[in-house]
């Protein structure tokens, strides 16, 4: 008796084999051509308008592809891949989605004529080892040896491809002071905590009067003008909870038969927040940061010196000579912490059910200080105790103008830190590429199995970004360090148009473990709901 196999009811559609590769190299190819324009120097901007008519322009492919709403699951790899090199490296989102299309688009081709995935996936593998292995070995050269100028010239390769390219040697130098401001040393390594560097945005001005300022700002006022300016010494109280007047819990009911009750359980609303200010006072705090509200009553109160019973917490803070902060955002109120030694504290409550503050909860900083830049009040925190904290103030025309700045600022700070920590750099400007394509193509030859033709293909895709940056500034495609200005081969190590060697690597490993994972999708199912299940609810 013949026994028939039965495919089973699968609700939805199904694609396999070459279809579904082809399909997902296709819209990998559609994502990559977005932003193929954009790398490079004299790479073009984007330009994206959201649902509500918000416009951003910017070449950074991080912030490109995670402003598109793509739906292609392979696609989305990309869109993550990209958020991951941010992440990692805080630059080369561009480089590493072209090269990823262009080694998903090559090994399809392997496969049509009749490779097996998984012996371009074995040659891919050992190619990125390889890869990395000659970066690191024969490409790169120490820090030391090209002094402080590597670090600024890093900074300048970072921002060349950004709207600031005209003024790189100015902001480069700034980017540079920034990093080694807040660097951090303990007993097993160096570190650079970037996010000690907070970039604050001021319309006005050219952008070369953007300037550092020596200390942690919050862009914010005091919560009272009657206040004290400047604090010195600090000692900072970093609060996550309200001090507003004390209201009842939901839900909580209380029957009042005498009206004079009432105004005791007024009064005694007044007196818990009071009695919290006299505590943060007692324990020695001149300086509270909350990221809830201080009540606007008493406010009121003490700028026209009432002297009742509702003046609580400004009147406290001003006759003590502090300053008190509102509504500071929960990730400026935890960086104040990390650089003062402070804890951020969620309540009063100890394990007895009573209310205290202990003085081992503060912060300390030499000085906190209200300055005004531009049209806005800003709060200083200067020389923290913990780790030393900078404030970069960008100037420029508009806010397009301003956040691609920052985006831009953000990318050479993580180039700066990178650099520092690896110490190795390599020549920019598609040498990297060109040499590992050269060395890689040799490789291959020296081998016997099937995967040399895996490495060979994976040492062509490597020359798309010299090629893709040659076509970007109008020149034809050649494969040494570009001079994209001149149009010319030139030494780029001289030239000073250097990258972290930290960043070819993750590029390449990155590129690789993306293609390879798309490669090895060889059926799709894309399900339905099942409307069944509807009609039975």
């Amino acid at each position: 008796m013949a026994i028939v196999a039965q495919t089973p009811d699968i609700l939805g559609e199904r694609q396999s084999g070459q279809d579904v590769r082809t399909q997902n190299v296709v819209a990998c190819q559609a994502v990559a051509n977005i932003v193929k324009s954009s790398l490079g120097p004299v790479g073009l901007d984007k330009m994206l308008v959201d649902d509500i008519g918000d416009v951003t322009i910017t070449n950074d492919s991080a912030t490109i592809l995670k402003m598109l709403e793509v739906e292609h699951p392979a696609a989305k790899v990309l869109v993550e891949l990209a958020e991951l090199q941010d992440r990692e490296v805080g630059d080369g989102t561009t480089s590493v989605v072209i090269l990823v299309t262009e080694l998903l688009k090559r090994a399809n081709d392997l496969v049509r004529n009749k490779i097996h995935p998984t012996s371009i996936i074995s040659g891919y593998r050992l190619a990125m080892r390889e890869a990395c292995k000659y970066v690191e070995e024969k490409l790169a050269t120490k820090v030391e040896k090209l002094g402080k100028d590597s670090l600024v010239n890093c900074a300048k390769t970072s921002m060349s491809t950004k709207l600031i390219a005209t003024d790189s040697d100015f902001f480069a130098n700034l980017v540079v002071d920034a990093v080694q401001a807040v660097k951090t040393t303990n007993a097993r390594e160096v570190k650079y905590p970037i996010k000690s560097i907070n970039i604050l945005k001021a319309h006005g001005k050219s952008a070369k009067d953007s300037y550092l300022l020596n200390g942690y700002a919050l862009n914010m006022g005091r919560a009272a003008q009657g206040m004290s300016i400047r604090v010195a010494p600090a000692r900072i109280a970093c609060l996550d909870f309200n001090l507003q007047k004390t209201k009842m819990q939901m839900g909580v009911h209380v029957l009042v038969t005498d009206p004079r009750e009432l105004e005791k359980i007024h009064e005694r609303e007044a007196d818990i927040t009071k009695e919290r200010i006299q505590k943060l006072l007692k324990a020695g705090g001149n300086v509270v940061l909350t990221t809830k509200g201080i009540d606007d009553m008493s406010l009121k109160a003490c700028l026209l010196n009432f002297h009742f019973s509702c003046l609580v917490q400004s009147f406290y803070f001003v006759e003590s000579g502090a300053i008190a902060l509102r509504r500071v955002g929960k990730e400026d109120l935890r960086h104040v912490a990390k650089a003062t030694g402070a804890t951020v504290v969620t309540t009063f409550a100890d394990m007895e059910g009573e209310e205290t503050f202990d003085s081992s909860l503060l912060g300390h900083a030499d000085e906190v200080v209200e300055e005004r830049i531009a049209d806005d009040d800003v709060i200083l925190i200067k020389g923290t105790k913990n780790s030393s904290a900078v404030s970069l103030i960008l100037r420029g025309a508009n806010d397009y103008m301003l956040d691609e700045m920052d985006r831009a600022l953000h990318d050479a700070l993580c180039i700066v830190k990178r650099t520092l920590e690896s110490n190795m750099v390599v020549a920019g400007g598609g040498a990297v590429e060109a040499a590992l394509s050269v060395y890689l193509e040799y490789l291959s030859t020296t081998l016997g199995s099937r995967e040399q033709l895996a490495i060979a293909e994976f040492a062509e895709s490597l020359l798309v970004i010299p090629k893709v940056l040659s076509v970007n500034a109008a020149k034809d495609a050649t494969y040494m360090g570009l001079d994209l200005s001149k149009g010319i081969v030139r030494n780029n190590l001289e030239a000073g148009v250097i990258e972290p060697a930290m960043s070819k690597v993750k590029i390449i490993q990155f590129a690789t473990e993306a293609a390879i994972m798309i490669l090895r999708i060889d059926d799709m199912i894309k399900l339905v709901k099942d409307e069944r299940e509807n009609e039975e609810d």
